[in-house]
């Protein structure tokens, strides 16, 4: 079930959430198999930890790996990724169903390498679920400043 603070900003911007039964889909390719898309327009939010103490999220293409040194030239900070706990409490949702919309407090980063793509599938607070969405609509969603932190799609 759709949690309700993601559900709000869904129908607030017009758009509906897959979910999948049975079974999860906590990782890109499993996500990507079960909608039936390229791993790549799986949008992944992945939160990382800087040195400074603040937690940082960066929504990703499924195919892509987050460049370590991306992130520190865009930050000034060497992250590093936060644990499961630490996921759940920053965001509220477990790792594989973070959802990058209705989370406070964090700064919110896209990467560049989802462009390439008409619609993405970012989770929807379940780690069975997906919103289909475009990249600007995402960007808009989020909050997230568009970044280049990924690494050559694999």
């Amino acid at each position: 079930m759709i949690p309700k603070n993601v559900q709000e900003v869904l129908d607030r911007h017009g758009l509906t959430a897959l979910e999948f039964s049975p079974g999860s889909t906590p990782t890109s390719e499993l996500a990507a198999a079960q909608i039936g898309v390229e791993v790549g327009q799986i949008a992944k939010s992945i939160l990382m930890r800087g040195k400074d103490g603040k937690f940082r999220m960066f929504i990703m293409a499924g195919d892509q790996k987050i460049s370590s040194s991306k992130v520190k030239r865009l930050t000034g900070y060497k992250h590093s990724m936060a644990g499961a706990e630490e996921t759940r409490e920053v965001t509220g949702f477990s790792p594989g169903a973070v959802c990058p919309f209705g989370v406070k407090g964090v700064e919110i980063y896209i990467d560049v390498g989802l462009k390439r793509f008409d619609t993405v599938y970012p989770a929807a607070g379940t780690d069975a679920s997906g919103v289909p969405v475009s990249y600007r609509h995402l960007t808009e969603i989020s909050g997230a400043t568009e970044a280049e932190v990924g690494s050559d799609p694999r």
